[in-house]
């Protein structure tokens, strides 16, 4: 189990496993974010705890959740379920304690240009800075 929380700490997540792999993406949103995102269904493997604002961007198929009090990023939800009723959500793992998620290989995304992907073979203990 892996928990995370904002900077002030009124919101809060949880992802019951640990993910396969962290993504880095170059796209608009996500460099300026600075997330590292791991992924799961809402309800499922993550929950969420706290009261967020949400800002809704480009084609509207996402909502990006954040504090509404220290602005922090916390995780993003598709606004649409998929045919199994499951609702995916990408959780910032910045937001977890260092030591836990170190080890999490990170898939690098071209989300910029190209839309594909390469993993390098660094973890996110390689990442922090």
């Amino acid at each position: 189990m892996l928990e995370g929380r904002c900077h002030c700490g009124r919101v809060s997540w949880r992802f019951d496993g640990v993910p396969d792999h962290a993504t880095a993406c170059n796209c608009s949103m996500c460099r300026r974010r600075g997330a590292l995102w791991g992924y799961g269904h809402e309800g499922i493997d993550v929950h969420v705890d706290g009261e967020t604002a949400v800002y809704v961007w480009g084609d509207a198929s996402l909502d990006t959740h954040f504090c509404p009090n220290c602005g922090i990023v916390v995780y993003w939800r598709v606004r649409t379920t998929d045919d199994e009723g499951r609702r995916r959500m990408g959780i910032n793992l910045r937001l977890a304690e260092p030591e836990a998620v170190a080890e999490i290989p990170v898939h690098h995304f071209d989300g910029l240009d190209a839309w594909e992907g390469v993993n390098d073979g660094r973890r996110v203990k390689d990442m922090w800075f």
